[in-house]
């Protein structure tokens, strides 16, 4: 069992002592830093949150505590329910809240559960507001409202998936009439969480045909909700034995989106980035953007247009804050998050949807034959335990000048590209470890390449 507090939030597993898990005390203590955040950062005004969550049991026992914390503190909520994480943040912006609380725990089992923050842009928060969030529960000083003063509960119902949706299908990048004369056929794995919702509300008014797998919107996740092929044998076995044209799969809360072919294969999550920046540069060029830990393949599309791609730290937030500086079109992240800042600066799987059966649709390919328009590449994720204390700078250092005639990124981690292949070493936020993730032209020197790495620091250092 785990609590884990960081700067984009608190996750943990529901029940067991406070402080060590996700329990009521806790859920209380960060609402409450969290209000007090936004009363720093917006004093003397009437404040506004709005509040969504995913479909997991412990979901409806942490809104309420949370949402009851916030109105002690005599802020206004907006009681969404049951929702995606991007509706959620295009609702923030929708109906002029200060904040937004996501309650996922995103690709976790059922057991975990998280509170997810939002700025009034209906962003995650910066490392540096995050920090300062908590400073605020460190002091643990919080001044509750009187009773006159208390925060009035809304409800709206349909978790702002509707008026989502309708912004999506108002894009004039999506083809909505190409997409409905298609006739596609397509299988849905919702894991039974609020994609199971929210997809057939997208597809149905794209006249989209689908059988929906695991879309009870019960909590009772079928199987690991991680969206990687070992997780998915039932639809990629159920899209090839019904001929269906593909299959859509997303993780509980929507962000992350995966797609299996017309022959029962994985596209790739690393390729569901590409296929959408390949879709929205041929309508729109401009730069691109990745975090350092996603395949190459983005840089590979915006070489064909002729356009800028550049590399981000780790996490969301970190990959919306380079795409503003650099003022891209499109980003993500290659765990098959889409973002496309002209809708919302977040991770959208509704969104990647529209945007390949738009590219499909325009295109006349199959999902397979749009795969072999991409090279192929392959990628190794690794972890070793390390202390607590464990420095990662003389790690850096010493790979850095052994292969000083590579190209050298030094922003999060180490990661080093050769000319058909690359390597990353970084330190994670949350646990004593650190990841060393590889990717190459085969599973093979991708292995290797990882290894040999990890086999260096733990005989050096």
């Amino acid at each position: 069992m785990s609590l884990i507090k960081s700067i984009s939030g608190i996750r943990g597993t529901i029940g067991g002592r406070p402080g060590q898990n996700l329990t009521p005390l806790d859920a209380v203590q960060f609402a409450s830093a969290y209000g007090t955040w936004l009363q720093e950062k917006f004093p003397n005004r009437k404040l506004k949150v709005v509040i969504g969550r995913d479909a997991r049991i412990s979901g409806p026992m942490i809104q309420n505590i949370v949402q009851n914390t916030l109105s002690g503190l005599g802020i206004d909520v907006v009681d969404l329910g049951l929702s995606t994480t991007p509706s959620v943040e295009m609702a923030v912006g929708g109906l002029h809240a200060d904040g937004g609380i996501i309650l996922t725990a995103s690709h976790n089992p059922k057991q975990w559960n998280a509170l997810k923050l939002l700025n009034e842009k209906g962003e995650f928060l910066s490392a540096a507001d995050g920090q300062k969030l908590l400073n605020i529960i460190e002091k643990n000083n919080f001044n509750y409202a009187d009773v006159n003063n208390l925060g009035q509960i809304s409800h709206k119902e349909n978790g702002y998936i509707d008026e989502h949706i309708a912004a999506i299908l108002n894009l004039s990048e999506v083809q909505v009439d190409k997409i409905r004369k298609a006739g596609f056929n397509v299988v849905i794995d919702a894991i039974n969480s609020t994609g199971g919702l929210a997809i057939p509300k997208l597809l149905d008014a794209l006249n989209v045909t689908y059988d929906c797998l695991f879309c009870d919107v019960s909590g009772n996740f079928e199987h690991n909700p991680e969206p990687l092929e070992k997780n998915l044998q039932t639809i990629m076995k159920y899209v090839s034995e019904t001929e269906a044209d593909l299959g859509i799969v997303v993780d509980p809360d929507v962000d992350r989106l995966a797609f299996i072919d017309e022959n029962g294969r994985m596209f790739g999550e690393e390729y569901t980035l590409a296929a959408a920046a390949d879709y929205i540069l041929s309508l729109t060029p401009g730069n691109t953007v990745s975090n350092l830990s996603s395949s190459r393949i983005l840089k590979d599309v915006s070489d064909r247009f002729g356009v800028q791609y550049f590399k981000a730290k780790t996490g969301e937030v970190n990959v919306v804050e380079k795409m503003r500086e650099v003022d891209a079109v499109i980003g993500g992240e290659g765990n098959g998050g889409v973002i496309y800042p002209k809708l919302h600066a977040g991770r959208d799987a509704l969104l990647g949807i529209a945007l390949i059966l738009s590219y499909l649709a325009e295109s006349g390919l199959s999902l397979s034959e749009l795969r072999q328009t991409y090279p192929a590449y392959f990628m190794s994720k690794n972890k070793m335990t390390v202390t607590e204390n464990f420095d990662l700078e003389p790690v850096i250092t010493y790979f850095s000048d052994k292969y000083k005639e590579a190209e050298i990124d030094t922003q999060d981690g180490l990661r080093i590209d050769f000319d058909d292949a690359w390597v990353q070493v970084r330190k994670s936020n949350t646990e004593p470890i650190i990841r060393i993730y590889a990717e190459a032209l085969s599973q093979q020197k991708a292995d290797q390449l990882a290894q040999n790495m990890m086999r260096e620091i733990k005989e050096k250092f």
